[in-house]
């Protein structure tokens, strides 16, 4: 994490001090509750809440200085106070100052789905023969991503930076701030309809991580999607794909039990990833495609792949005391990734009844009601033996699922501990179900019920 002197902040982020103080810090925080010994906290100003507030809390946890915006009066006269324009200028300031002093490779993820799973994997790659730090957890907006870079160890010699967004212009912020050296669009895909409105907006927000490439970068990018095939002479550009017009695809995939196997064009060899699916040999495909990128060699990619350690929540196998499966993909959902989810269940083999638990998708604007029961619609033929519905949305997957599924195997449920009640008392240890839906629906309570079997 950062390590600097009082003085060498106050120029990272364009600063003027209190007083002259002789103060080492080590690491940022903008939670009072959570700042370490010798920390600098960053006060952030939202529409409910004023970090300036707490303050003194913050140093009575540790922290050593503070930042301070110049309009806020009230400052602390008894610490050592850096008076910035705007904190969470400010924060971005020194993140980037930072990036810039380390000087590592940055590798820069976005996408409508599968960022922190091809994250992960771009990780698990590049620490074969790299000093890697990548974003934990979901760090990946305009706070996230600033608070990412500052906890990167000063050796770190690439940085493997998830760029989210719930807007335009997000992505090109984080982008401007970053510099990525790689870029990487896994995808476009219906998030974020709600507020841009098309997949064109969607294609158009996620294109704005170009922003900040450098010019001897290189683009990496889902060369099947229409929304992308553009013109880049700028970079240096790769694509992956399932056609083979793209510089990376798949030749074969075989779904195992814990595991997805596959080979692809340019590579000899077999190669397992540990998360489950077919869309996630994409992924692996873009960290390929990063991979060499970066030069590292195709028997340290294969072993990085392998031994990937992979974010929670994120098709998260389970399994439960009794011997039931569970497969945790509660984190997020769009109508693309949870059609993904389905054929993962047709594709897995071996177990007794395959049972299906969704939830609301959220944000997917007007055509919301239509998106559910396409949805619904794609449990044909997929041997799915019970489909639960969980939310008012949820209704239209089971809508949607009529005619598909025998009626009584339809089941919509409002009721969160009804849906569980129900599911419990038609398992078996010998089936598997997956859960998913938008991260706000919560149907990670479904899963733990279901390991409490």
């Amino acid at each position: 994490m950062i390590k600097r002197t009082f003085n060498q902040v106050v120029k990272m982020v364009d600063g003027s001090a209190s007083h002259q103080a002789d103060v080492h810090i080590t690491g940022v925080s903008t939670d009072s509750r959570q700042a370490q010994k010798g920390s600098l906290f960053i006060p952030l100003v939202g529409e409910n809440f004023d970090g300036h507030q707490f303050v003194e809390k913050a140093f009575e946890n540790g922290a050593v200085a503070t930042l301070w915006d110049r309009s806020i009066e009230g400052a602390p006269e008894n610490y050592p106070v850096i008076f910035v324009d705007d904190t969470l200028k400010a924060l971005q300031l020194l993140a980037h100052s930072y990036l810039q002093q380390v000087q590592p490779k940055v590798v820069g993820i976005t996408g409508s789905n599968g960022k922190t799973t091809t994250k992960d994997l771009v990780a698990g790659v590049l620490s074969t023969i790299y000093k890697v730090h990548k974003t934990n957890g979901n760090f990946n907006n305009h706070i996230g991503m600033p608070l990412t870079i500052l906890s990167m160890p000063e050796d770190t010699e690439v940085a493997v930076l998830e760029m989210g967004m719930s807007g335009r212009g997000e992505i090109e912020l984080l982008s401007m701030l970053a510099q990525p050296d790689v870029a990487v669009i896994t995808n476009i895909g219906e998030a974020h309809l709600l507020d841009l409105g098309s997949r064109e907006g969607i294609a158009e927000a996620k294109l704005e991580i170009l922003a900040g490439l450098k010019p001897e970068g290189v683009f990496i990018y889902d060369g099947d999607e229409p929304l992308l095939r553009k013109n880049y002479d700028k970079y240096e550009t790769v694509t992956f794909g399932q056609s083979k017009h793209n510089t990376l695809y798949p030749i074969s995939v075989m779904q195992k039990e814990d595991s997805t196997e596959f080979t692809c064009n340019n590579i000899e060899s077999q190669i397992n990833i540990p998360v489950l699916g077919r869309h996630n040999v994409l992924n692996a495909l873009a960290a390929i495609c990063v991979g060499k990128a970066l030069n590292v060699t195709e028997e340290n990619m294969i072993k990085g792949l392998k031994q990937v350690q992979m974010s929670n929540m994120r098709l998260e196998m389970q399994q439960g005391p009794g011997g039931l499966t569970v497969i945790n993909d509660a984190y997020n959902a769009s109508p693309t990734s949870v059609k993904a989810a389905i054929q993962l269940l047709k594709d897995m083999t071996g177990f007794g009844q395959k049972i299906l638990v969704l939830g609301d998708m959220l944000e997917l604007g007007d055509e919301e009601i239509r998106y559910h029961q396409e949805v619904g619609e794609s449990v044909k033929d997929s041997g799915i033996a019970y489909l639960y519905t969980y939310g008012t949305l949820g209704q239209e997957i089971a809508k949607g699922a009529k005619g598909h599924l025998p009626e009584d195997r339809i089941l919509a449920f409002t009721d969160k501990q009804q849906l569980i009640q129900h599911l419990r008392s038609v398992v078996t240890p010998k089936d598997v179900v997956l859960v998913k839906a938008s991260r706000g629906m919560k149907l990670e309570e479904v899963v733990h019920a279901l390991m409490e079997i």
